[in-house]
């Protein structure tokens, strides 16, 4: 099997054509085979990396819980590229993944060719910081009393969620059952070392701003606690540009697959002929007037 070594931390990882490189960063209730429609669509034009975070086998677990942070969550696919050889790469992120796919722009813009923040958003309003932190020990102590196959039985139907249930009842039993099969000491350790204790977006507006790797948002208008993050991102970031997915909730590339590629890839196929461009400042000004020239 093949492994990565980030500091201590032995990442398994699998990769799959050859060209241009995507690497895919998993979210919180999925692992790499949560990526297996982008693996089979991308790789006949791209090398295609996916891994395991930290914590999901057969990745290792740490058992100290500040290892599990923001900066490794990072620094962790930048050291997958590092041991594959790959200088620079497109980084597609969900939600989990799409925080260290955004942090990875901000740590390590020389190391992107581009960002996909996909479902990126939960738990960053200030005004519920409070309720997010007490959700997520309310979880990590679920996986700690009563296994992921408990967790699996209401995780994967939680508000954002049941739209991939009812477009896909199959491809939801199949994303539940391997929800089940988490490590549930990996799991609570990522849910009270990561997910409880990740910055809020509003508190990195300074760094986003000066962003300028071409981003893209991706959202879906079910995925309630991520449309004003999504919004806010895609104001902050000059680079941005968002994308909304009609009817969808939280695991968008699984949920809806062909929606999801098409949109990466034209997003793709734009950075890489050169064409995505920071925002034109004149989009900020008066929706009438038009530009008007001082004297």
């Amino acid at each position: 099997m093949p492994y990565a070594n980030s500091g201590e931390v032995k990442l398994y990882y699998e990769e799959v054509g050859t060209g241009t490189a995507i690497i895919f960063l998993h979210e919180f209730a999925g692992d790499y085979r949560s990526w297996e429609p982008q693996m089979r669509f991308f790789s006949n034009r791209y090398r295609c990396v996916c891994y395991n975070a930290r914590g999901y086998p057969p990745s290792d677990i740490p058992t100290n819980i500040s290892d599990y942070n923001q900066e490794n969550q990072a620094d962790d696919a930048v050291n997958i590229l590092d041991d594959l050889g790959i200088e620079k790469a497109h980084i597609v992120g969900l939600s989990m993944g799409g925080f260290a796919a955004l942090h990875f722009g901000l740590r390590h813009p020389q190391r992107a060719l581009s960002l996909a923040v996909t479902g990126c958003g939960y738990g960053a309003h200030k005004d519920n910081r409070d309720q997010f932190m007490n959700d997520a020990e309310k979880v990590a102590l679920e996986y700690d009393n009563n296994g992921s196959k408990a967790v699996a039985d209401f995780y994967a139907e939680s508000s954002t969620r049941v739209q991939f249930q009812n477009k896909n009842p199959r491809g939801w039993a199949e994303f539940k059952l391997q929800l089940g099969e988490h490590s549930a000491v990996g799991a609570a350790n990522t849910m009270r070392g990561y997910q409880k204790t990740r910055p809020s977006l509003y508190d990195l507006e300074t760094q986003l701003s000066e962003l300028r790797v071409p981003t893209l948002i991706v959202t879906g208008d079910e995925d309630e606690p991520c449309l004003e993050p999504a919004l806010y991102l895609k104001r902050t970031i000059s680079s941005a540009g968002l994308s909304v997915l009609p009817r969808s909730g939280h695991t968008i590339n699984l949920e809806d697959p062909d929606l999801f590629n098409s949109v990466i890839q034209s997003f793709i196929n734009t950075v890489d002929n050169g064409r995505w461009e920071l925002r034109d400042p004149r989009s900020l000004g008066s929706a009438m007037l038009g530009h008007q020239n001082k004297t």
